[in-house]
């Protein structure tokens, strides 16, 4: 048994069955623990440029990634044409940094304002620490090993789906360089952090969360005025 094993077989199976089981127990013994924990009342305006950009470029970037998993042909189809591929990693590299640019907003705001480091976790600063090393790892990738794209569907879509039929083809993975193994055993590190998180609101009502109005947060009300008599 080799590290490729232990990082790329084992530890995602131990992830996945974790991931699943906790976030089915607290779905049903502890769903009062789900929420954001919203600091909008604290601080505004970081926090909508932060947000904005992280919620929508990481959205946009995982739906890609899920695109190429599940519909790996189609995707090779539209890579033969080069312009297109081109389009494909222009857009996949601008929104990786937009949502690293929203993540660094949101990080700067829980360290410089001192209410909302106050009520800052430690859990919170370890999902922001994994959040950040897969941008990084996921921007690097796309500028020093551009394509992904297109390569993605022949090693990643296999391997993925050889974890799901138990025949985990480890061998893919094995060649490849650090920073790329990186960017993937960091993706199952937040699998294993996801359920212990506030981050794990997102499955409860995920449609609606996406399409719900921005919250308002009212910080005081004037006083009616009594009515003359």
């Amino acid at each position: 048994m080799n590290w490729n094993t232990i990082l790329f077989v084992i530890f995602p199976y131990i992830s996945m069955t974790l991931c699943v089981a906790v976030s089915i127990y607290r779905s049903i013994y502890r769903p009062f623990t789900v929420s954001s924990l919203s600091s909008q009342l604290l601080e505004r305006k970081k926090l909508y440029w932060g947000s904005i950009s992280f919620h929508y470029g990481i959205i946009l970037v995982l739906l890609g990634h899920l695109l190429a998993l599940l519909l790996p042909q189609s995707l090779r189809l539209w890579n033969n044409v080069p312009l297109r591929l081109y389009l494909v990693e222009l857009t996949g590299l601008a929104l990786g940094i937009w949502a690293l640019v929203g993540l660094g907003i949101l990080i700067w705001r829980r360290l410089s304002e001192r209410r909302v480091r106050v009520v800052t976790s430690p859990m919170d600063l370890v999902l922001l620490i994994l959040l950040l090393i897969s941008l990084v790892t996921g921007v690097l990738v796309a500028t020093l090993y551009r394509f992904g794209i297109f390569w993605f569907t022949a090693i990643f879509t296999p391997y993925l789906l050889s974890l799901f039929t138990f025949q985990p083809l480890v061998n893919l993975l094995s060649p490849l360089p650090w920073i790329i193994k990186l960017h993937v055993f960091n993706f199952f590190l937040l699998l294993v952090i996801f359920p212990f998180s506030r981050l794990f609101h997102i499955i409860t009502y995920p449609l609606g969360y996406l399409i719900r109005p921005w919250q308002l947060v009212v910080w005081n009300r004037k006083p009616r005025a009594a009515p003359e008599r």
